[in-house]
């Protein structure tokens, strides 16, 4: 819904018009909010298996810790707990800010300790520590969302989204930074400085930062008991009843790509960073890699995807999404032949075993491709999910469909990745994971040809109108 209103706003306006909303106080706080967001998710698994890896730890092990990222799939059960409970020390802040600063205050503390653990002989405190700042994150989520949508109107939600991007992209370029600093000095340290980090944010959230309004959230016509058990009944219910509804049989093909589209991404992904241990890379180097160089071309993927998707509709752009993963995911495969059959011996503990570590050119190489092919996966396949849903329950469906495709894919990785990579290898690993492009491409070309055309994009979807006549005369 964002991406699709970003296109629509610039065909309205001029580019001059467009640039006028940047220059307010609400978007330089959504910057620094949108990097609060971003760094506790990237230290919570990304750099943290890089770290457990290199003291030698288990792939198995590395794999099943990734369910502590489960919380951001998970956020939308206590979500009502953060919008409707007042915090009773913190609440002068305001809702929105009380809840951000104690959310920032679980970050500090779960960065603090991992940053004092030692994973290679008591995880338990790591362990501890991942699941803290897991939690905390996808909390902190909940409230900057919140804060999002309550502090612009809503002919600068894209705007403000846009720079929460650009805030969460900043955070993925500290984020590496963290490695670098881990290379020269240790992890320990490197986790210490990221809890200065959220305490510095919490510090701007605290005293710069202004509380939006909230006269919304609870209404006067739901003031009585009976009103807001009917209130209830709408925002939980109907929207689920509506999409079962408005799409019958089809939701059948529609779910397969929802959950299925990213299963190569999130699969192949949990095991990157092991990866690049395992192949002798230091911590230094895919710290300036994915920090330095590695956030662009995701921006540049997500501009590219987002063009595509208008000028050609989303199908045929989410099956060239669907080639281009299959594509830079296999690159993994082809960096693991290339460091030799010694690779998987020393992963599995072997003595003496060779690896003929690939240049940096190539990792280099790879990462860049992969991480266009995720910019561009990640803006079509939102826009996607987007299009799916009905403008007056979009939150709600929306929040649903992400919900969705995320614990699946973290479900799957989370079981099947750890063992797989050590059961089949590294090569065979990356190249099974790569096919898993396959069955949702399959799913596209059949509703591409056989789909109804509001299922295509060529003409508007049913029961959209339907439905808001049918809630009005509710």
């Amino acid at each position: 819904m964002v991406e699709s209103n970003i296109f629509e706003k610039l065909k309205r306006t001029g580019w001059r018009t467009s640039i006028t909303p940047y220059l307010k106080w609400s978007m330089a706080a959504m910057l620094v909010l949108g990097f609060a967001s971003g760094l506790p998710l990237m230290m919570v698994f990304s750099k943290l298996s890089f770290w457990l890896r290199e003291v030698g730890i288990e792939r198995s092990t590395i794999g099943g810790l990734y369910a502590v990222s489960f919380a951001y799939s998970l956020k939308f059960l206590w979500a009502p707990v953060v919008d409707g409970v007042h915090l009773p020390i913190l609440s002068g802040l305001g809702q929105r800010r009380s809840w951000m600063a104690l959310a920032i205050c679980g970050t500090i503390l779960g960065l603090s300790l991992i940053g004092l653990s030692d994973p290679a002989t008591a995880l338990r405190l790591t362990v501890i520590g991942a699941l803290i700042l897991a939690f905390s994150g996808a909390t902190l989520d909940i409230a900057v969302d919140a804060w999002r949508i309550e502090s612009a109107p809503d002919d600068e939600q894209a705007n403000m989204a846009a720079v929460y991007i650009l805030g969460y992209r900043l955070a993925i370029m500290f984020a590496g930074f963290s490695m670098v600093l881990a290379g020269y000095s240790s992890f320990n340290l490197a986790y210490l400085v990221m809890a200065i980090a959220m305490a510095v944010i919490l510090t701007i959230v605290i005293f710069v930062i202004k509380e939006p309004s909230q006269e919304h959230l609870i209404p006067k016509e739901y003031a009585a008991t009976a009103s807001y058990l009917s209130h209830i009944r709408r925002i939980i219910f109907e929207p689920f009843w509506q999409f079962l509804a408005r799409y019958g049989v089809w939701l059948i093909a529609i779910s397969g790509i929802v959950t299925l589209y990213r299963i190569s991404d999130f699969t192949m992904g949990v095991m990157a960073s092991p990866f690049y241990a395992d192949l002798g890379y230091s911590a230094q180097t895919v710290g300036w890699i994915q920090g330095i160089f590695g956030p662009w071309p995701i921006v540049l993927g997500g501009f590219l995807g987002g063009f595509i998707a208008v000028k050609f509709r989303l199908l045929p752009a989410l099956l060239w999404g669907a080639g281009l993963t299959l594509l830079t995911n296999g690159a993994f495969a082809a960096l693991a032949l290339a460091a030799g059959p010694g690779l998987d011996a020393a992963a599995n503990g072997v003595q003496g075993a060779l690896v003929n570590t690939p240049n940096k050119w190539a990792l280099l190489g790879v990462i860049l491709a992969d991480n266009l092919a995720a910019g561009y996966v990640g803006a079509v396949f939102i826009a996607y999910l987007s299009s799916l849903v009905d403008r007056q329950f979009a939150a709600t469906q929306y929040a649903l469909l992400s919900s969705a495709y995320s614990f699946f894919c973290k479900l799957v990785a989370t079981a099947t990745s750890g063992p797989l990579a050590e059961t089949v290898g590294w090569a065979q690993f990356f190249l099974i994971t790569a096919l898993y492009t396959i069955p949702p491409a399959l799913i596209i070309l059949y509703l591409m040809h056989y789909g109804p055309d509001w299922l295509t994009g060529k003409s508007t979807p049913p029961l959209e109108n339907d439905s808001q006549a049918k809630t009005a005369k509710a």
